[in-house]
């Protein structure tokens, strides 16, 4: 099983009611992804590391996370100042790294890190089957949460899968080389894996059929919402329309 390692906690933000969470957190991730001005970006910034810290989160899990997807963004570091076209700003050898494309660089970066530290501290502070629950609430469609439920449920199951079948090469003597053999056996374990995958799958359909499952999931579970969490959905939504005006202004 995935290991929720944010979920548990007692703070302010672990206590919200899960569908204000999953809203503002969607509105808040669409409107940083589209804005474009330094100002309402480093504001977005701002916010995330605001309800990080109110989420009362590890900062060397969260760091960790950072690292990870930060490591991604450093191709678009290598690449992007070189290729955007506009005013060059520093040469190497015969590259150029122009002003407008250091500029969208930074820009990605911010709002990578800001979409991704308002997630963690909104949606990672809620368990995966809470989070189900509160989709159903919030009407989305039955398929879709099904398929973000068992996702999260069998892609571990999936992984365990893969590392048999590797240790299983192993033990007869596979070595992984550049060469057509190597290519042609990763390809056969790919096909295994999903063959494997699609049994089990089977399985867990018609035991799921036996057991009167029909395409719904129900729970005992019910959501209320507290003044805390109509106070913190105003703030998030007056923060929200800040930026936007922010963005506004910028354009003009």
């Amino acid at each position: 099983m995935i290991e929720e390692q944010f979920a548990s906690g007692e703070s302010f933000v672990h206590h919200l009611d899960p569908r204000m969470k999953i809203i503002t957190a969607f509105i808040y991730a669409v409107v940083v992804a589209l804005s474009s001005g330094f100002p309402a970006l480093l504001a977005a910034l701002a916010v995330s590391l605001v309800l990080i810290t109110l989420a009362r989160l590890s900062m060397r899990k969260v760091l960790y996370r950072l690292v990870v997807v930060n490591g991604l963004i450093l191709f678009l570091w290598i690449f992007l100042p070189f290729t955007y076209q506009g005013e060059a700003w520093f040469t190497l050898g015969p590259l150029h790294a122009t002003r407008e494309g250091i500029a969208f660089a930074i820009q990605i970066t911010v709002k990578c890190n800001a979409i991704l530290l308002a997630l963690i501290a909104l949606l990672a502070t809620t368990p995966i089957v809470t989070l189900g629950h509160a989709m159903g609430r919030l009407r989305v469609p039955d398929i879709l949460i099904q398929l973000f439920l068992f996702t999260y449920r069998y892609i571990h199951v999936i992984f365990q899968e893969y590392d048999r079948l590797r240790n299983a090469m192993k033990a007869r003597g596979f070595v992984p080389r550049t060469n057509t053999h190597t290519y042609r056996s990763y390809a056969y374990l790919v096909g295994m894996l999903l063959v494997r995958s699609y049994d089990r799958a089977e399985r867990i359909h018609k035991a799921m059929l036996c057991r009167g499952f029909r395409g719904k999931y129900h729970t005992l579970s019910q959501f209320s919402v507290t003044r805390g969490d109509v106070a913190y959905f105003m703030v998030m939504v007056s923060v929200i329309l800040g930026m936007v005006l922010i963005q506004w202004k910028a354009i003009r």
